[in-house]
């Protein structure tokens, strides 16, 4: 059996990139070794499926800090308004959330993965599920993919959207990056991003913190002349081996990267009331506890950190909860003041890669063409989502990422099959 473009992976840029291939006229064939297409779709989002965001084209790339700039070009071909207009056209109502993330109006990522597959099978895609790609041999004129039962299917073009290592639930088990070496590809170090932070600080192996969640808080991660590298403000975890929530896996792949280059320990600094300035705080407190000398040093504080925190500063500090305000000194309510805006503490790692969302590394994009994700290396074999280098923070970005390299990848890839639109 021959097809002009074989696609091989069913996720987000897989699927974008077998509608584009099959828009152009080109005889698709998507291979997908799971059970279902779109898994990483159907559990993104927390399963309502965040699929991109509305902010302007600028600000989407600042949040694709791994190598988000090689997609300026991609996005001069197809950007994240063009994936609103491409939703919206075959019938998925989006509506914008915070930060400018997209969701679907019926809050279901179902809405959205099953539009994608009726637009396969619209435009008469080949789908072959539960089917393993044993080998890929590149040859000059046509490539051949060799599945499991030792079948072979020969094509012009070959998309390579077999994912990352990370959520490897969805398929993402590193397939891709063995097939992308035997065609010339150099693959970069491959590390966990988006993913949770580890600490052996005692307050964490002791798990006086562990559960508390903290809203809005500020988090930056030093570098080892102890210069801020990054900072998020959002929510955040303590968890019963370090760190996680949000601003934690914004932070990650920044810490990740400082770890990389043999620091035993990188520092985090913690400010949980990031909206007031210090000595605006330490002239508040210091005045409440003038006021109310008899009051315990639990209730002068009650309402301005979660209680947990505070009976933590209390006993860095060795004040006694109980003790009233009039025995504290000015100096003292300085001190944990300074905790509540300066929390210092250090990682020594992350969860592994398997149980990261995103993957860090991958095939070089200094040998992909940026405005068609043509390998530069290896005629007809295209990439698109999260096997390249390129990854971003949660919120819609690696969606994007994914769904704009898959739409150049099938366009393209169908373009050296011989289809033009």
């Amino acid at each position: 059996m021959e097809y002009d473009v074989i696609i091989i992976g069913g996720g987000p840029s897989g699927l974008m990139a077998s509608i584009a291939a099959a828009e152009s006229g080109a005889k698709c064939l998507l291979i997908e070794k799971g059970t279902k297409l779109g898994k990483k779709l159907a559990i993104s989002g927390g399963g309502r499926c965040n699929v991109t965001n509305r902010l302007p084209e600028e600000e989407v790339i600042r949040h694709i800090p791994g190598n988000g700039k090689f997609l300026y070009s991609a996005f001069s071909v197809f950007n994240n308004y063009d994936i609103i207009d491409f939703f919206e056209e075959m019938g998925v109502q989006l509506k914008e959330e915070d930060h400018g993330r997209m969701f679907p109006v019926t809050n279901s990522a179902k809405t959205v993965v099953n539009a994608l597959i009726n637009k396969l099978h619209e435009l008469n895609v080949t789908i072959s599920m539960q089917t393993e790609v044993k080998a890929i041999h590149f040859n000059e004129e046509a490539h051949t993919v060799i599945l499991t039962d030792n079948k072979k299917v020969a094509c012009k073009s070959i998309v390579l959207a077999v994912g990352g290592k990370a959520v490897p639930h969805t398929g993402s088990t590193g397939d891709g990056y063995a097939w992308a070496k035997k065609a010339g590809h150099t693959i970069t170090k491959l590390y966990p991003t988006e993913v949770a932070l580890t600490s052996n600080e005692r307050f964490i192996k002791q798990k006086q913190l562990q559960g508390l969640s903290l809203r809005d808080v500020s988090l930056t991660v030093l570098n080892k002349k102890n210069k801020p590298i990054i900072t998020h403000q959002m929510d955040m975890i303590f968890t019963h081996f370090g760190i996680s929530g949000p601003a934690v896996l914004r932070c990650s792949q920044f810490v990740v990267k400082e770890l990389m280059k043999d620091r035993p320990e990188v520092t985090m600094v913690l400010d949980v009331l990031p909206t007031k300035k210090e000595d605006t705080l330490v002239k508040e407190i210091w005045e409440t506890l003038e006021v109310n000398p008899r009051k315990s040093m639990k209730n002068s504080f009650k309402g301005i950190v979660p209680e947990r925190f505070l009976s933590y500063i209390f006993e860095k500090n060795n004040i006694n909860e109980d003790q009233k305000a009039a025995t504290i000194s000015k100096e003292v309510i300085r001190s944990i003041v300074h905790d509540f805006k300066h929390f210092t503490f250090h990682v020594h790692g992350s969860l592994p890669l398997d149980k990261a969302f995103v993957t860090g590394g991958g095939v070089s994009i200094k040998e992909i063409v940026p405005n068609t994700m043509q390998s530069k290396i290896m005629h007809g074999l295209y990439f698109c989502g999260e096997i390249l280098d390129i990854h971003g923070y949660t919120g819609g970005y690696n969606i994007t990422s994914a769904l704009v390299t898959g739409r150049l990848a099938g366009s393209n890839a169908a373009l050296e099959a011989g289809y033009v639109l």
